[in-house]
């Protein structure tokens, strides 16, 4: 596990949760996109990624921590100040990694929002019994499809 932190070092003075302390596990370009807008919206932000290359992808102005480490462990989930985080997104391309982390960040560090991209829309029905909101890309795409179709077919 490596951390590299900020020159502003923002969590280090945090106190406990609020709601601008985000976890995402996942710095692909969907992670880093999400961390480098919070990042620059003010919120406190920290990517954990198992690859330290794919930091490369956060914008040069991102101010938020880096943890390099497998999400799964908790000691990494917890130098990642998952203890005091208000909301988890949890964005990795496994949707399996992305259920055991949302799992672990709602039933032992009690974040109050977690979020999990599936890309299964089967999953999705089973991580909303766990209390955790999903996203689906493959949903997202096809209602997006269906509906530029729709719209052509009326068009035409």
């Amino acid at each position: 596990m490596n951390i590299q932190q900020p020159a502003t070092d923002k969590l280090a003075t945090r106190s406990g949760r609020s709601g601008d302390n985000i976890v995402i596990v996942g710095c692909g370009r969907l992670g880093a996109m999400l961390a480098s807008h919070f990042s620059q919206h003010g919120s406190r932000v920290v990517v954990i990624d198992r690859d330290p290359a794919a930091f490369v992808l956060l914008d040069a102005g991102f101010s938020g921590f880096q943890v390099s480490g497998d999400a799964v462990e908790h000691d990494v989930l917890r130098a990642a100040g998952l203890d005091v985080a208000s909301c988890l997104l949890a964005v990795t391309e496994k949707d399996t990694l992305n259920l055991m982390v949302a799992q672990v960040g709602r039933t032992v560090f009690d974040v109050p929002q977690v979020i999990a991209r599936v890309y299964d829309p089967k999953h999705e029905t089973l991580y909303r019994r766990l209390g955790i909101e999903t996203i689906s890309p493959t949903s997202l795409t096809a209602r997006e499809f269906l509906h530029l179709v729709k719209e052509h077919s009326e068009v035409s």
